[in-house]
C-alpha cells in the first residue's frame, strides 16, 4: 500500500496540511476543533509516515507514535475532555513528525536534479510544516506559562480559540508580516518569535535559491 501511495507522498501530505489549516472554513464550529481536527492530525501523521517510508527505522518509529496518538485521541473522546498531559504528548508527537518531515523534504529537494511537481509540492508542504512547528512551539509555551502572549483574548480554559489564535500568530510571524495584534511578552515567547521569523526567511531564501538554480541549470543544458 505504501509503495502505491509513495509517488503521491507530497500531494497527500500537503492536502492533509491544508485540511488542518482551512478545514474550519468548510466545517465551522466546535465540532471541527474537538472531533474533525484531531482526526485530520492523525491523517497528517499517516501522510508523514508515507513520506518517510523509505527510511524503515524512522517509519516504524512514527507508526508507533501514530498508535500512541490514536490512543490519546480515543481517551479524550471517551472521557469527553482533553487532559493537559495528553495534549502535551500529542503536541510532542506532531512536533517530531513535522520536524523530521521538514528535514526530509529539504534533503530530498537538495538531492534532486530535476525540478518537477514533487519538488514544488515538497517546497509548499515544507513551508507549511515550519508553520505547524512554530504553532506547536508557541502553544507549548502558552500552555506551560499562561500569559506569554498578549492579545490572545483567551485563557487556557478556551482551547478552541487559543489554538486558532496561536495558529494565526505562528504563520503571521513565520511570514514576517507582524500585524502587532498578538505580542510575545515573556523572554521565552520573544525568543520563539525570533526563531520562527528566522526559520521562515532561511527556508525561503536558501531553498528557493537552490530550486531556481537547479531549474536554470537544467534549462541551460
Amino acid at each position: 500500500m505504501l509503495k502505491k501511495i509513495y509517488p503521491y507522498r507530497f500531494e497527500f501530505f500537503l492536502c492533509s496540511q491544508l485540511a488542518i489549516l482551512f478545514g474550519s472554513l468548510v466545517i465551522p464550529g466546535n465540532f471541527f476543533e474537538t472531533t474533525i481536527s484531531p482526526i485530520l492530525f492523525l491523517v497528517n501523521l499517516f501522510a508523514g509516515i508515507v513520506l518517510l517510508s523509505r527510511k524503515k527505522k524512522l517509519m516504524w518509529f512514527f507508526i508507533v507514535l501514530l498508535g500512541v496518538s490514536g490512543v490519546i485521541f480515543g481517551a479524550d473522546v471517551l472521557e469527553h475532555r482533553s487532559d493537559k498531559l495528553r495534549a502535551f504528548l500529542n503536541m510532542g508527537v506532531f512536533f517530531l513528525l513535522h520536524t523530521m518531515v521538514t528535514f526530509e523534504t529539504i534533503q530530498q529537494i537538495w538531492q534532486t536534479k530535476i525540478v518537477n511537481k514533487n519538488v514544488i509540492f515538497g517546497l509548499i508542504s515544507g513551508y507549511i510544516s515550519l508553520g505547524l512547528i512554530s504553532f506547536f512551539i508557541c502553544l507549548s509555551i502558552e500552555m506551560a506559562y499562561p500569559g506569554s502572549f498578549e492579545g490572545l483574548g483567551v485563557t487556557i480554559a478556551t482551547p478552541k480559540v487559543l489554538t486558532e489564535r496561536l495558529m494565526y500568530y505562528s504563520y503571521i510571524t513565520l511570514m514576517t508580516i507582524g500585524y502587532g495584534d498578538i505580542l510575545p511578552v515573556t523572554a521565552l515567547a520573544q525568543k520563539a518569535a525570533i526563531l520562527i521569523g528566522m526559520m521562515g526567511q532561511f527556508y525561503l531564501v536558501i531553498l528557493m535559491a537552490i530550486v531556481v538554480g537547479k531549474y536554470v541549470s537544467k534549462n541551460d543544458v
